[in-house]
């Protein structure tokens, strides 16, 4: 079955960016010259995704709105007759089908997920985690599609980390089944560089199987409270095959200031009109320090 429906988990605080997501929602925060949320979504689209639903919470109305129409914005620009940013805000509202699912308590990634239960339905999907920022050629999503058509089977995002960073990650213990494709043994979440399976850290992409949901339905909270994405896939492993895809292209933790701004200024240089500006800036502020 063809992959037609994502879920994107956006329903978080934002802590890590305070002030600035006292009122603005992170995923609006802006990278490059679009929103964050706005690349995701445009990366879903680009692979192919029909349906988004994008799990959410009290305060994140902004993120509806960007993706709705607004007339009389649209007046205003064809009024001074700007049509290429009139094009762009109304290519906005016919982007994609969204929809949206209110998280009503933040009880882990593994919860948010489940909130998209009813809407996703019983057939496979993708989940995008926007803090994670993939520059990549095919998009992520569409590398995994490949893996997911041929093994019939969950698969998830791999990045080999440094050993001090394994206890940021979820870490798999691997089985190699082909160039950058691993048969998943077992998750760790966050483990110790003593503990660790192995040096491949899952990220913010993955296409699960249904099943899922039943998974994350019988997996309990940990200490926090909270279902955690990574137990219920743990779960999931006693049932059917998971696949981990070494990526081809570059990552980005978009989760934190220092990596938003890092994908930002990236971003910019490869930008079509602002890349030359952008490059000769930087290169002129590193020449004056």
């Amino acid at each position: 079955m063809e992959i037609r429906k994502a879920v994107i988990p956006a329903a978080g605080w934002g802590t890590r960016f305070l002030p600035a997501t006292k009122v603005i929602p992170k995923e609006m925060l802006p990278l490059a010259d679009k929103p964050m949320i706005q690349h995701i979504v445009e990366e879903a689209v680009s692979s192919g995704i029909e349906q988004i639903i994008i799990v959410t919470s009290s305060g994140k109305s902004a993120m509806e709105n960007h993706f709705d129409r607004s007339f009389e914005l649209e007046y205003i620009l064809e009024q001074k007759g700007e049509e290429g940013l009139l094009g762009e805000v109304r290519r906005l509202a016919e982007l994609a089908n969204i929809c949206y699912i209110r998280q009503r308590e933040h009880l882990g990634l593994g919860h948010a997920i489940l909130a998209a239960r009813e809407v996703v339905g019983d057939e496979p999907f993708a989940v995008f985690l926007p803090d994670d920022i993939f520059d990549a050629e095919p998009p992520l999503i569409k590398q995994m599609l490949e893996v997911y058509r041929h093994y019939e089977g969950s698969v998830i995002a791999l990045w080999r980390v440094a050993e001090e960073d394994t206890k940021r990650y979820g870490i798999i213990k691997p089985k190699q089944v082909e160039e950058r494709v691993y048969q998943v043994l077992d998750m760790v979440e966050k483990p110790g560089p003593a503990d660790a399976p192995s040096d491949l850290a899952i990220l913010g992409r993955y296409i699960l199987t249904p099943e899922i949901f039943e998974a994350l339905r019988r997996t309990l909270p940990d200490k926090r409270g909270e279902i955690q994405l990574t137990d219920g896939l743990v779960r999931l492993l006693g049932q059917q095959a998971i696949y981990g895809y070494e990526f081809e292209g570059v990552y980005y933790d978009a989760g934190k200031p220092l990596g938003l701004l890092k994908a930002s200024v990236a971003l910019a240089l490869k930008h079509p009109e602002m890349g030359a500006e952008i490059k000769d800036y930087l290169q002129k502020l590193i020449a004056d320090l």
